[in-house]
C-alpha cells in the first residue's frame, strides 16, 4: 500500500490542501491515518476518493452533493464523465484511478478511447505524459508501491510499440541512435521518441534499456547516426552524470548528442557544444521541425 502526504494529494488531485482541510473538517470527506510520530499520512483509499471528488466537483457536482454518495455512485458519474469527457484533466484523473486499483482493462478503455478521438501523438502529448509527470515525483521519493510503477510503465509501453511498428521507414531523413545507458531501465521517453521520429520519416536504431558502453559504440562505428539520444532518470547517479556527460560528448564527437531526464534537466551541469538538453523529451518533436525545415530549405 502507497501512502501520501496532503500535499502529494494536492499536487494529484489539484484541490488545495487547504481546501482539502475544511472538506475532511466539514464532511468528513477524508480520514487521515497517523505514523508513530503522529504524522498524517493517507492511503490509496484516500487517494482514489479525491481523485473522483475533484473530478466530479469540475464538472459541476457540488461538494456537498458529492459528500453524501456512495462509492458505487460516485463510480458510476465518474466512468460516465471520462467516457463523454474530453476534458485532459479528467482523462488524467481517470488513469490516475486506474493506477491505484491496478485496473488494466480500464486503463486500456481510456487510452484506446483518446487515441480514436485525438489520435496517438496527442494523447500521448496531453495526456499520457502530463500524467507520468505528475505521479513520476512520487515515484522518485517511493509515495507509489514499485508495483503501480511497473503496472503503468508496461501497459503505455506496449501502447508504443505497437504504434512504432505501424510506421514504416521508406528510406531517406536522419538518423538516430536511441538508448539508455547502463542501470537505466525507464523505457517510456525514449520509445515515443522513437515513435516520433519514426514518424517523420527518419531513420531509428534502437538499442532500449541497459546499454553499455562497449554496444553503444559499436553500433555507432557501423552506422554513424547524426543524432544520438539518451535520457537519464536514475543512472548514472547524479555525482557522475558530468562525468558521464563530457565522456560521450568526446566519444561521439561527430554527432549531436540530444539528452533528457530528471539527472539532466535543471541540475547543475555543463553541456559541451554538441550536447543539446530537453527539458521534455516532447521537446524532440519540436526539434524534429527544426530539421525538417532545414532539409526542406536544402
Amino acid at each position: 500500500m502507497s501512502t501520501y502526504s496532503i500535499k502529494d494529494l494536492e499536487q494529484l488531485s489539484g484541490i488545495k490542501a487547504h481546501t482539502l482541510r475544511i472538506w475532511e473538517q466539514r464532511y468528513d470527506l477524508l480520514s487521515p491515518k497517523r505514523t508513530d510520530t503522529n504524522i498524517r499520512y493517507y492511503d490509496d483509499g484516500d487517494l482514489k476518493l479525491i481523485l473522483n471528488v475533484a473530478l466530479l466537483n469540475d464538472n459541476g457536482f457540488k461538494i456537498s452533493k458529492i459528500a453524501v454518495m456512495s462509492d458505487a455512485e460516485m463510480r458510476e458519474e465518474v466512468v460516465k464523465l471520462t467516457e463523454k469527457s474530453l476534458t485532459h484533466d479528467d482523462q488524467i484523473h481517470a488513469l490516475t484511478i486506474c493506477m491505484i486499483e491496478m485496473d488494466e482493462e480500464r486503463f486500456d478503455k481510456v487510452l484506446t478511447t483518446n487515441i480514436i478521438k485525438i489520435g496517438f501523438e496527442q494523447t500521448m502529448m496531453n495526456i499520457i505524459y502530463p500524467f507520468m509527470s505528475k505521479i513520476g515525483v512520487l515515484w522518485q521519493t517511493g509515495s507509489i508501491n514499485p508495483a503501480q510503477e511497473h503496472f503503468i510503465s508496461n501497459l503505455v509501453r506496449q501502447k508504443l510499440i505497437v504504434a512504432i511498428d505501424g510506421q514504416i521507414y521508406k528510406g531517406g531523413g536522419k538518423k538516430f541512435l536511441l538508448y539508455l545507458p547502463e542501470g537505466e531501465l525507464h523505457e517510456v521517453s525514449i520509445l515515443f521518441a522513437a515513435y516520433l521520429i519514426k514518424a517523420r520519416g527518419h531513420k531509428v536504431i534502437y538499442l532500449g534499456q541497459n546499454t553499455p558502453k562497449e554496444d553503444l559504440l559499436a553500433v555507432y562505428k557501423l552506422h554513424n547516426p547524426e543524432f544520438i539520444l539518451t535520457v537519464i532518470t536514475t543512472s548514472p547517479s547524479a555525482e557522475f552524470v558530468q562525468e558521464y556527460i563530457d565522456a560521450l560528448s568526446e566519444r561521439f564527437s561527430k554527432a549531436q548528442i540530444l539528452l533528457s531526464g530528471y539527472q539532466i534537466v535543471g541540475q547543475d551541469l555543463k553541456f559541451p557544444k554538441n550536447v543539446k538538453t530537453m527539458n521534455y523529451i516532447r521537446q524532440i518533436k519540436e526539434y524534429l521541425d527544426e530539421i525538417e525545415q532545414v532539409l526542406i530549405e536544402k
